[in-house]
């Protein structure tokens, strides 16, 4: 009896993103298979640090222990105020300085050629490279250069890469938003303007996205700042807890399709 192959879309969110961590933690916990992963952003980083083979414990820790300080290399703005060597280090040191294509499954990694407005997808090449560029968040970090390519954040082309997934070949289509628009925001830096107008020009798309996922799972994490690395257990929790609201209707399409 063959079974269905399931693809996993995690969407880009900043700190928000953690929330990824909580919804693999329900999957394994349930044994949900994931055959394959695409990622923008923060969602890029989660999808390579947990297909490199970290154990779920380890993850925890890598990211209860993520502070500002290892990712903040202030630069003089030209294109960016963060440099970013640093948080690519952190990104090679944690994945082994490996390559897409040694991941124990297939991951796509979205960024955005900001120069022609094009979507980019690795799916091989230093890991290091894909994600530094996936995290650009346009104006925060200095882009990315890639064979002459000029790339920030996978998040500004597409929040939640359901469709890229669904090109990779799966059968069963999970997206996770985790940027909804916080009402009311307290917006009292640059970073807090360019983050809530990209979630902002994300909203109409996002529901067509939904539509084009077969699950959406949309963890309530937008109390939480996206910059402020604090917090982390919570949004890991409400990550968890929104998944397992979906599991039963998950394995039941898994059920449906064997048959």
């Amino acid at each position: 009896m063959s079974t269905p192959k399931i693809g996993l879309a995690l969407g880009s969110g900043g700190a928000r993103g953690f929330a990824h961590l909580g919804v693999l933690k329900a999957f394994e916990e349930e044994r949900i298979p994931i055959d394959m992963m695409a990622g923008s952003s923060m969602g890029a980083l989660v999808a390579c640090l947990y297909g490199v083979g970290h154990n779920m414990d380890d993850l925890l820790k890598i990211s209860t222990r993520f502070r500002r300080k290892y990712y903040l290399d202030f630069t003089v703005p030209k294109m960016g105020f963060i440099a970013g060597k640093r948080i690519k280090e952190f990104i090679q040191l944690f994945t082994h300085n490996k390559n897409i294509e040694d991941l124990n499954f297939p991951v796509s990694v979205v960024a955005t050629d900001i120069t022609n407005g094009e979507k980019v997808l690795f799916t091989k090449g230093p890991i290091s490279d894909a994600v530094r560029a996936s995290i650009s968040i346009p104006g925060i970090f200095v882009p990315e250069k890639i064979d002459g390519r000029l790339l920030v954040d996978g998040g500004v082309i597409d929040r939640v890469p359901v469709s890229v997934v669904k090109e990779m070949g799966a059968d069963i289509v999970i997206g996770v938003d985790v940027s909804h628009v916080k009402r009311n925001a307290e917006i009292s830096t640059i970073y807090d303007v360019i983050m809530q107008s990209i979630d902002i020009l994300q909203l109409e798309i996002i529901e067509h996205r939904e539509i084009a996922s077969d699950f959406m799972i949309r963890p309530h994490v937008e109390m939480y700042s996206t910059r402020a690395f604090t917090n982390i257990e919570e949004i890991i929790n409400i990550g968890e807890e929104e998944a397992k609201k979906v599991i039963p209707s998950i394995k039941k399409a898994i059920e449906d399709w064997k048959e």
